[in-house]
């Protein structure tokens, strides 16, 4: 088993990938086989394309809030004059449609919460046809992703109760990021690069939802993910290396976590949650000031 990042790529040197290294764990920790374990990754997998393809369609939160911007973007995209590009900008959308349906009360994959499930899933589905991955190899970005992921969750935290928005969508980015290296042909160390570089980038993002509901700002900062670990995968593989260690960047986010306020915590109490707008939607939603 490993406990850091630094753990995880002398370890998984002995394997043929991180995901191999990772479901060798797995498997150990479990008790199941291998293939039992990559047959459940495949149905999270099926679950993550499924809310995509849903919230493109277009759908409309419980609350009446948020919906329908992932189906904007896609005719944005579809008209092929963005900024970002058709795998950044596809990202993106994929991003705010898991949420979308995640604020519909629909089904999407905890990755690793529901609040951030948007970035991994986002980034992967943004890729697959570009990179030509198999079914195969799509498991395996998520088995990469999730290998990074227990790190973090295991040294500081990925609720946003906890650590404030860093510690979901950063570390959602964080993993996304690493897969996106790795099914690039990336190495391990390149993809903890990766992870470093986007922690420290997202570090002190406040959890501030309004109206203590998982849509506003938090659909859109899903948005704001994906693009972060494509560029952070980009600057990775381009030999781009983190000046302060990957699991030291892990430390300082836990501690920055710690000493953030309540109100910055998804308590609603600070940040937007609390603008006159996000006052007035509180109120709208459930009849109280």
């Amino acid at each position: 088993m490993f406990n850091t990042i630094a753990a995880l790529v002398a370890q998984s040197a002995a394997y043929p990938s991180v995901a191999a290294f990772m479901v060798a764990v797995e498997a150990e920790q479990s008790g199941r086989t291998p293939d039992q374990i990559r047959a459940i990754m495949g149905h999270n997998l099926d679950v993550m394309a499924e809310s995509i393809a849903q919230g493109v369609q277009g759908v409309k939160s419980v609350t009446g809030l948020t919906g329908g911007d992932a189906k904007r973007l896609d005719a944005y995209l579809t008209a092929g004059d963005s900024y970002l590009g058709t795998t950044a900008l596809t990202a993106v959308r994929n991003a705010v449609a898991v949420n979308e349906v995640n604020a519909k009360m629909g089904l999407i994959c905890a990755t690793p919460t529901a609040g951030s499930a948007g970035v991994v899933a986002g980034c992967l589905m943004a890729v697959r046809e570009q990179l030509g991955l198999t079914r195969a190899q799509q498991v395996d970005f998520l088995f990469t992703a999730g290998a990074f992921g227990l790190v973090i969750a295991n040294n500081a935290g990925i609720a946003g109760a906890e650590g404030g928005c860093q510690a979901e969508v950063g570390s959602a980015s964080a993993m996304a990021a690493a897969a996106l290296v790795c099914a690039k042909g990336g190495t391990a160390d390149m993809a903890a690069q990766a992870v470093a570089i986007t922690l420290a980038n997202l570090m002190g993002l406040i959890c501030d939802p309004v109206a203590g509901l998982v849509e506003i700002p938090c659909i859109k900062r899903n948005a704001m993910g994906a693009a972060q670990a494509l560029t952070s995968a980009d600057m990775a593989l381009a030999g781009v290396r983190t000046v302060i260690p990957p699991d030291e960047v892990i430390q300082a986010m836990d501690r920055v976590g710690q000493a953030m306020p309540t109100i910055f915590k998804e308590t609603a109490e600070g940040g937007l949650a609390t603008t006159p707008t996000g006052l007035k939607l509180r109120e709208q939603v459930f009849g109280q000031a």
